[in-house]
């Protein structure tokens, strides 16, 4: 069903757009390194609860592009335009209720998830929390535009959108930052602006006429109980899957800010650069989404298989390359964000620790895109929430608190979860053909 060609063409928009996705989250780490390491911390701890928001909007987006992508399948270009439309509402409206309650109880959500933390920290921590709270509706409307664009195969507009909306972030921060310094506001205002801008960019491409799937009329927005349903069998495993995730990071966070501001800087500057490596994964993952549920949708099981194979052996190439370049070069990226000594130490021996462990990552999370795909979502939230608590939470607090070596027993607790995800998806992934349902 698909050519080297389409997969190419579907596939390469999408790196591009991962990396600058990641590239401008690099640049305001920087950015904000030069106000002080106290405003890293605050920018750190409000993005690990920004991110748990943005993965539930992103994994209701996915649960449309699953139903999308199985109607184009099945040559029912109808029902997949009305998926496009029950998409965007409902994300929209949970957005906003997301966004109110985050305005609502700022540093209350902060003192209650993270503690006690430096006085300056929290203040900055504050401030960007409530700048950035108001760009949520606007990354919804974005995040389900982009997966629906992907659902039809084209990536390359989302890629286009993507790349103006971080060119208007990194411009906006240089301005505010380095011209008007603003301080942490100079990196929270262009980040609301630029997720405005892309909304409406999005919003408006999808009403071509020329798309497969598009909103044809606002009326199309207006609830649909059972496309709504098989939208939410996707969405919501998925949603409560990436949202306990992140609720689990954001557990970790809390520990690791328990360990000092050193601790906090290096944790945020370590998990900020190996981002770097999950760019393929990714990437890929997105790509499974669409040609794998083409394929389950047109009954083409054997394709779907096949097709995972190789994008994960494709994975796995590009990951000895990178993860190479991450050992080698970890002591210089480090020092790009002006970290003390003791806080580059720790993230370099971080990124270095990280960087073998990724021999199990394409396993643990890009395969079960391909399950996600085939309506299998309540399996994989069922192991990954199992296995973030029992192993990676439960070991961090072991390793830190009881063996006491520090922020590196984070990372040890990671790397056995994503063992166990690893050798579970691999085993379901060998049955999909007798497992994977159409809409």
């Amino acid at each position: 069903m698909f050519t080297r060609k389409d997969m190419i063409k579907l596939l390469a928009p999408l790196i591009v757009e991962q990396v600058l996705a990641v590239l401008v989250g690099m640049v305001d780490v920087m950015m904000v390194a030069a106000v002080g390491e106290a405003a890293v911390s605050g920018v750190s701890l409000v993005d690990s609860i920004s991110i748990l928001i943005i993965q539930i909007l992103a994994a209701l987006a996915t649960g449309g592009a699953v139903i999308s992508a199985q109607y184009l399948g099945k040559k029912q270009s109808e029902n997949a335009c009305k998926a496009a439309g029950q998409l965007i509402g409902v994300t929209t409206v949970l957005s906003l209720l997301v966004s109110m309650v985050a305005l609502i109880g700022n540093r209350f959500l902060l003192g209650a998830i993270f503690g006690k933390v430096d006085a300056d920290v929290m203040k900055d921590a504050v401030i960007y929390f409530q700048i950035t709270a108001l760009s949520y509706p606007f990354l919804a409307v974005y995040n389900s535009c982009a997966a629906l664009f992907r659902s039809m195969g084209n990536s390359k507009v989302s890629m286009m959108v993507s790349l103006v909306m971080n060119t208007v972030n990194i411009v906006g921060n240089a301005i505010c930052v380095f011209g008007l310094h603003m301080g942490v506001t100079g990196v929270a205002y262009p980040t609301l602006l630029s997720r405005m801008l892309a909304a409406l960019m999005m919003f408006y491409l999808i009403q071509n006429p020329q798309n497969t799937v598009r909103i044809k009329r606002l009326d199309e927005l207006k609830p649909d109980i059972k496309m709504i349903r098989n939208i939410l069998l996707v969405g919501i495993p998925n949603g409560l899957e990436s949202g306990m995730f992140q609720f689990g990071k954001i557990a970790l966070q809390s520990l690791v800010s328990s360990l000092g501001t050193a601790a906090i800087a290096s944790y945020a500057v370590a998990s900020n650069l190996v981002t770097l490596l999950y760019l393929p994964g990714n990437a890929i993952g997105l790509g499974l989404i669409t040609i794998v549920g083409q394929c389950i949708g047109a009954g083409e099981k054997k394709q779907a298989k096949r097709y995972t194979r190789q994008l994960v052996f494709l994975n796995y190439g590009v990951l000895l390359v990178l993860c190479t370049a991450m050992i080698a070069f970890s002591g210089q990226l480090v020092s790009i964000y002006h970290l003390s000594k003791e806080a580059s130490e720790i993230s370099t021996q971080m990124i270095v620790a990280h960087s073998y462990a990724m021999i199990i990552w394409p396993l643990s999370f890009t395969i079960p895109y391909t399950l996600r795909a085939s309506m299998d979502a309540k399996f994989t939230m069922f192991v990954s929430v199992f296995s973030m608590w029992l192993f990676r939470i439960a070991f961090a607090y072991f390793f830190v608190k009881i063996l006491n070596v520090g922020v590196m027993g984070v990372w040890y607790g990671m790397f056995i979860d994503w063992f166990f995800r690893g050798v579970v998806f691999a085993f379901r992934f060998h049955g999909i053909e007798k497992r994977a349902v159409s809409v």
